[in-house]
């Protein structure tokens, strides 16, 4: 008998120490208010946050989100992230153009912009008003988006003066890389250039080209860069020029002549859709046309779109997949007759903020936003430096509507 007392009185002791351990350990009793009562091995495990609270050198970073859904935006305890949005709206070529992604990147705003708080700062047109703007702008802000005007752009890119992550709107000329915090998001007519070529090529593996362009820079640099890409490839092409005016007529008709001598597999249109249309009404119907922006005819020659039957173009989701779930979040342009490209450069504008949002969140990482100017890819380029990558929507012209290419856009 005495041997039993003695092993039941040492069972209790070992029962009312364990019960001890367990309120020492959880902090609070398991019938408590808060119930923290925990497992002995959740608060001992190697990789638990007492050993963590031990040795802060091995303390978890906190888990970023996944790279191609939205960032959770700031505690609301944290101060505001400050924006400059740097834009030449005291320009008196540009205010137009500046007012249209304003409008854009405050529609984003409104949308996603939870924990920031912009201020539009106006430059003109001097390089050297943009520098000293961007200086002013980088002491009191957090992250800049701006400049918009090429050579502004070019200047910043050459100078030393960036001091804070700056998202720019245009593309330098000339440069195969920029300073280190700097992302280009700017629309460019060589890369949407050259994803026609990579289109065209996957739809005519064995395919020999025929350029048609016209005289202007823009079509001259479209043109050039669809080419190089085209031979990139292993194709082959030629240029045919399209000239504007009393010798179009001629033109088209000596067109028509070669093609019917020698047609090509496909032609590339570095063309507006006003001089795409008698070329495909006499000359070239019949053969795959691939262009971009230029030739999308837009809402006030919606009636002509017949005319451009199966003409495949390559253009911003805002303007070309209005009925996109990505596209229809965002508010419209007010002034809805206004040109296509001032169409895109709203949509850059809501971009333009979604983009800057993310990089800030983001601390720099690399990430993905399926855009309204396309699918944006931030990725690790040379060094370390973030590039964006930029894919547009294919489309098919198909009885006066656009049919996307990729059915899942």
């Amino acid at each position: 008998m005495k041997i039993h007392e003695a092993l039941y009185a040492r069972l209790a002791w070992l029962l009312i120490a364990m019960s001890w351990s367990s309120y020492a350990l959880a902090g609070t009793p398991c019938a408590g208010p808060q119930r923290l009562c925990a497992s002995v091995d959740t608060n001992t495990s190697a990789h638990g946050p007492l050993l963590a609270m031990l040795d802060p050198a091995i303390q978890p970073k906190p888990a970023r989100p996944p790279p191609n859904e939205p960032a959770p935006p700031p505690p609301p305890s944290a101060a505001p992230i400050r924006i400059a949005l740097l834009l030449p709206t005291r320009s008196s070529t540009l205010a137009t153009a500046a007012e249209a992604v304003r409008a854009g990147f405050m529609a984003g705003m409104a949308r996603d912009g939870t924990g920031f708080k912009a201020e539009v700062v106006s430059t003109g047109d001097a390089p050297r008003d943009v520098l000293d703007t961007y200086a002013r702008a980088a002491v009191a802000s957090d992250i800049i988006v701006g400049p918009l005007a090429r050579s502004a752009v070019a200047a910043l890119a050459d100078s030393d003066a960036v001091t804070r992550p700056t998202v720019v709107l245009s593309v330098p000329e000339g440069r195969s890389g920029v300073p280190r915090g700097m992302l280009v998001v700017g629309l460019s007519i060589e890369d949407e250039a050259r994803q026609v070529a990579d289109w065209a090529a996957r739809e005519h593996p064995h395919g020999r080209a025929l350029i048609l362009t016209g005289g202007a820079a823009w079509a001259q640099r479209a043109a050039g860069a669809f080419e190089a890409r085209w031979v990139q490839l292993g194709h082959t092409s030629q240029r045919y020029a399209v000239p504007s005016g009393a010798g179009s007529k001629a033109a088209i008709e000596e067109l028509k002549q070669k093609l019917e001598i020698d047609p090509p597999d496909l032609l590339f249109a570095a063309l507006d859709s006003a001089a795409l249309r008698p070329v495909r009404a006499l000359a070239a119907a019949t053969i795959p046309c691939y262009g971009g922006g230029p030739a999308n005819p837009g809402r006030s020659t919606a009636p002509d779109l017949p005319g451009l039957d199966g003409v495949r173009i390559l253009d911003l989701p805002w303007i070309v997949l209005p009925d996109h779930p990505v596209v229809m979040v965002y508010p419209r342009p007010l002034n809805t007759e206004q040109p296509l490209d001032m169409d895109r450069l709203y949509a850059l504008g809501i971009d333009a903020f979604r983009v800057a949002r993310e990089l800030v969140l983001r601390d720099g990482a690399p990430f993905g936003v399926d855009g309204v100017t396309g699918r944006l890819d931030v990725v690790a380029g040379p060094g370390g430096q973030l590039q964006l990558q930029r894919a547009e929507a294919a489309v098919v012209v198909r009885g006066g509507t656009f049919e996307p290419v990729d059915k899942g856009r």
